[in-house]
C-alpha cells in the first residue's frame, strides 16, 4: 500500500472533529481536499474507510488504518521535537508542523477528578491531550479501536499492541450523609438496609454498589436508585443525602466532604486496581506522559 501522510491525516482528522467540514478547517485546507484525500486513501487500502454520517464513523477496516494514522502522526511530532521544528528557538518561521504533539487518553471519572489532572500538570510541554472519559472496565475498547493511545483500566491483560504497567489501587468505601446514615443504617450495614436504602450510582456502567451488596446480602437486591454521571455531582448526591453510594478516599477524606459524610462501615470497601495500557511504540511524548502518570499514582494510590 502507497499511503501518504496527509492521506493519513485527513482520516484521523476527520475522525477526530466529526465531520469533513471541520476537518478541513483544523487542517487548514478545503472540504473538497480532505474529501479526496480520503477517497485517495480507500482507494490506496482498496476497502471503504468512512461512513458518512455525522458525525463520520470509520468502518471496521477504517479503525485499523485509523490506529496507523495516529501512531504516525505521533512519531512524526516526536521527530519533529527532536529536529526543534516548531520551538521558541527554531530560526525557521516557516516550519511544517508547529502544533504540539496530540495524546488522547481514556480515564475513568474517579482517576480524572482526583490525581490524573495534577499529573497531566505536571506533565511536559508541547503535549496536548484528548481526554476520553469512561468507565476503567470499558477503557480498553478505546484502545483497540484506536481512539485513544493510552488508558487507564481495570485490567491487566494488555490489549494487543499494548503495554501495561500497574499503578495501584483506589479504595472505595459506602458512604453517606450521617443523617441518611442514621434514618436508613440505624443497626448498621445490615442486608435489610441495603435492600431498602436509596442507592447513588454514576451511570449504568456503575457495578461498584452492586458488588458491595452482593457481598454483603447474598442475594440480589434492587433498592431505589438515583443515576448521577457526574464525579461532583454525585459525591454532592451523596452529600445531601439522596442516597448513599462508594466514594473513593482520595475523595470522601477532603476538607469537603470529610466533616459531613461518615462510613457505613468502616470494614467495608473495595479496592479497585488500576492499570496504565499504551500503545507499544517508541515514542518520547508517550514515554513521558506514563512516567509522569505512574509517579503521581505511585504516591497517590494504595
Amino acid at each position: 500500500m502507497d499511503l501518504q501522510l496527509d492521506q493519513l491525516r485527513a482520516l484521523d482528522a476527520a475522525v477526530a472533529e466529526g465531520t469533513l467540514e471541520a476537518a478541513a478547517r483544523h487542517l487548514r485546507v478545503t472540504p473538497s481536499a480532505v474529501s479526496q484525500r480520503i477517497k485517495a486513501l480507500e482507494g490506496a487500502v482498496g476497502r471503504i474507510l468512512l461512513q458518512r454520517t455525522k458525525p463520520v464513523r470509520p468502518t471496521e477496516s477504517g479503525l485499523a488504518v485509523l490506529r496507523l494514522a495516529r501512531q504516525i502522526e505521533l512519531l512524526t511530532g516526536d521527530t519533529a521535537r527532536e529536529l526543534g521544528f516548531g520551538t521558541a528557538e527554531s530560526d525557521d518561521a516557516d516550519a511544517v508542523d508547529r502544533r504540539p504533539v496530540r495524546i488522547p487518553i481514556a480515564v475513568n471519572a474517579d482517576s480524572l477528578e482526583t490525581w490524573v489532572m495534577p499529573a497531566l500538570g505536571r506533565g511536559a510541554a508541547g503535549v496536548c491531550y484528548e481526554i476520553h472519559r469512561e468507565d476503567e472496565e470499558y477503557t480498553t475498547r478505546l484502545l483497540r479501536d484506536g481512539t485513544v493511545m493510552a488508558a487507564i483500566t481495570a485490567t491487566a491483560e494488555p490489549v494487543p499492541g499494548c503495554s501495561v504497567r500497574r499503578l495501584g489501587a483506589m479504595r472505595y468505601r459506602p458512604m453517606g450523609a450521617a443523617k441518611f446514615v442514621h434514618t436508613w443504617f440505624p443497626d448498621g450495614a445490615t442486608a435489610r438496609a441495603f435492600a431498602a436504602a436509596p442507592v447513588v450510582m454514576f451511570d449504568r456502567k456503575d457495578e461498584l454498589q452492586d458488588r458491595l451488596m452482593r457481598h454483603r446480602t447474598r442475594r440480589p437486591v434492587n433498592p431505589p436508585r438515583h443515576y448521577i454521571p457526574a464525579t461532583s455531582g454525585y459525591a454532592e448526591a451523596v452529600r445531601l443525602g439522596l442516597g448513599w453510594g462508594m466514594l473513593p478516599d482520595l475523595q470522601s477524606e477532603t476538607a469537603r466532604y470529610a466533616q459531613e459524610l461518615v462510613r457505613i462501615d468502616e470494614a467495608l470497601y473495595i479496592d479497585v486496581a488500576l492499570y496504565w495500557q499504551q500503545w507499544r511504540l517508541d515514542s518520547p511524548a508517550l514515554t513521558a506522559v506514563a512516567e509522569t502518570i505512574a509517579a503521581t499514582a505511585a504516591a497517590a494510590l494504595r
